[in-house]
């Protein structure tokens, strides 16, 4: 008798737990992401958006020299290839790069927040500076991998040197020719 109310009670706790059904299963999307793209080269996913720190940097340093310390940066290019195969179009053998954002000066790229006096230079590893919104000096593509080497530093931009937070978005552009 024992035996047959602890079956009973066995049967009835079953009943309570919920089976698998389609009606009770769970699901899930997976998302993904890409694009197909008509030019010679792909930029690297992890030289698309990068953060550079320019560290701290006294007002004195500023004001006496008139930049900052340089920090470098690179822009990997991969999977390049001469043979673009473009429905009849000529195949791409040099590219140009522009960075662009706003500009302090004409020359240098401006620094939003509590500082002033300042702004951004940009170089190239050849020691060409780039002027916001106009193309640096076109270069030969590589086939494979290629990387392009620059630099930032602040700059005195003849204002009132303030010190403070600074930040600054600079977008880069590559044209193929």
């Amino acid at each position: 008798m024992r035996t047959t109310q602890l079956c009973l009670l066995f049967l009835a706790v079953l009943s309570l737990v919920p089976f698998a059904s389609p009606a009770n299963s769970m699901h899930g999307n997976v998302r993904m992401h890409g694009s197909i793209i008509d030019t010679p080269c792909a930029i690297a996913a992890d030289s698309r958006d990068q953060s550079i720190d320019l560290s701290v940097i006294p007002v004195s340093t500023i004001i006496s020299e008139g930049v900052g310390p340089s920090r470098n940066f690179t822009i990997q290019l991969i999977n390049c290839s001469l043979d673009a195969s473009r429905n009849n179009k000529s195949d791409w053998s040099k590219f140009a790069i522009t960075f662009d954002g706003k500009t302090t000066n004409g020359n240098l790229f401006s620094a939003d927040g509590e500082a002033t006096g300042i702004g951004i230079q940009i170089s190239d590893s050849a020691g060409n500076i780039a002027v916001p919104g106009k193309t640096m000096p076109e270069r030969n593509i590589e086939t494979g991998q290629m990387k392009l080497d620059y630099s930032l530093r602040l700059m005195a931009n003849r204002e009132a040197v303030r010190a403070g937070t600074y930040q600054s978005t600079i977008r880069f552009k590559m044209d193929y020719y």
